[in-house]
């Protein structure tokens, strides 16, 4: 060789044929290229094989000024802006990251990147998924003030995690059975606040919020969604907030209207306050005298009443019999009626010392003289005859005993007046002549 001597530093691959040729420091000249001696080179023995793009360019792309010694072998020691002429650099818009670029392109195709969320970047989520530099949040997403990394993770972006105290719409914006799931075909009537109910950090203890119910109560509150009327409740509709109040359902307040069983079926003294002690002597139908409206002022029918009338108008728990009444031990209806009480006019003498009713004024002081029971016969000894009253009306020559004679009947012998009157034909009394029987009867208008 005429020139200086040729030193063989390293090859630059070139189409699998190499070619190098570098003078020496010292005597650094222009070669013509094709008295270069030619070469082959393996460049895989540098460590840094010639893969893709590297392929196919020039030596002097890398090896600048002819230098071949520590030549960079990483990605960012070329591609840095400035430091080689013709290689691409991070433009200014490239997102935050201190990887290496290989962690993300390759030398075959630099535009293609497999981008690897592991390496080291910088800024949040959305400052690459933006809508421009990479996909960004949906339309349809849920409304949310989170960090795309409160809920998702870079692993498995759609098995999302939902950070619910960063969303900043309703439940039901989510959870309306599309997006998210809804309210079950079983749930409660109700209206589609969730949160009123349900919190996020326990979904089924749901404390339950009765003013966002929209059914009645007996449409949950039926033995089988939530806790229904006991067995040992009173008798009544299923309407429950008739009687009772969301805030307190034990201090119930009962509406009798929605009651359907009797009022003793509750006010026996067991389930309710019944008839107490005091209580008249009646029948268990209590809406006979009394209203639900006002207990106290009833209206008492009497048809209900068991005992006799002197067990409540005694004074005390009833009006009793007045001071000038008639002095009689025979209860009240002997002579009163409930439907009439004055005049008293039913009283009927069952005694066989009453002589009979009289069809006239007589009243009951005409022989009852000292206002009592007891009467004080005129004439007791003929008592309870005709003449115990009318001995002294007794006129004894109108009695013939015996015809055309002057013998007559005696008081005690016509006692009774209203009896057998004969006349006989002579003193042996053996033969009647004339009879005049029923002359004189109570029921007559006149004696």
């Amino acid at each position: 060789m005429s020139r200086p001597v040729l030193t063989l530093i390293t090859a630059l691959a070139m189409g699998g044929v190499f070619f190098l040729a570098q003078w020496s420091a010292a005597e650094r000249i222009s070669v013509d290229p094709s008295e270069t001696e030619r070469f082959e080179f393996d460049h895989f023995t540098t460590g840094f094989p010639l893969t893709g793009a590297h392929a196919s360019t020039s030596c002097e792309s890398c090896h600048v000024r002819g230098l071949f010694t520590s030549t960079p072998s990483r990605c960012v020691e070329c591609h840095t802006q400035g430091t080689l002429v013709n290689a691409a650099s991070k433009p200014s818009g490239h997102i935050a990251t201190r990887a290496d670029c290989d962690q993300c392109h390759t030398d075959h195709n630099w535009t293609v990147s497999r981008f690897r969320h592991l390496a080291e970047t910088f800024g949040r989520c959305t400052a690459c998924h933006n809508g421009v530099m990479a996909t960004g949040k949906p339309v349809p997403h849920i409304s949310t003030t989170a960090t795309c990394d409160d809920c998702h993770v870079t692993t498995g972006w759609t098995s999302a995690t939902v950070d619910h105290t960063a969303v900043t719409g309703t439940c039901y914006s989510c959870h309306n059975g599309t997006t998210a799931t809804g309210k079950p075909s079983s749930h409660v009537a109700s209206d589609n606040n969730c949160d009123d109910c349900h919190t996020t950090t326990g979904w089924h203890t749901a404390t339950y919020d009765h003013g966002s119910a929209t059914g009645t109560c007996y449409s949950c509150h039926n033995g089988t969604t939530a806790t229904g009327k006991p067995s040992s409740h009173i008798s009544s509709t299923n309407t429950c907030d008739d009687c009772h109040v969301t805030s307190s359902w034990t201090s119930a307040t009962v509406d009798h209207a929605a009651v359907t069983g009797t009022c003793y079926s509750c006010h026996n003294g067991v389930t309710a306050t019944g008839k107490p002690s005091g209580h008249i002597s009646s029948s268990n139908t209590c809406d006979d005298c009394h209203t639900t409206a006002n207990w106290d002022a009833s209206s008492f029918d009497h048809g209900s009443a068991t005992g006799s009338c002197s067990s409540c108008h005694n004074g005390t728990t009833a009006t009793g019999k007045p001071s000038g009444h008639f002095s009689t031990t025979v209860e009240c209806s002997e002579c009163h009626t409930t439907t009439s009480w004055i005049p008293a006019t039913t009283y009927s003498h069952t005694s066989g010392n009453y002589p009979g009713d009289h069809n006239s004024s007589v009243t009951c002081v005409n022989c009852h003289t000292t206002n009592s029971q007891s009467v004080n016969w005129p004439y007791g000894s003929y008592s309870p005859d005709c003449a115990g009253c009318h001995a002294d009306d007794y006129e004894a020559n109108n009695h013939r005993k015996v015809a055309n004679s002057s013998t007559y009947y005696t008081v005690s012998e016509l006692r009774g007046c209203a009896g057998a009157c004969h006349e006989y034909t002579d003193s042996s009394f053996t033969t009647i002549s004339r009879t005049r029987s029923g002359e004189h009867r109570t029921s007559d208008g006149g004696f």
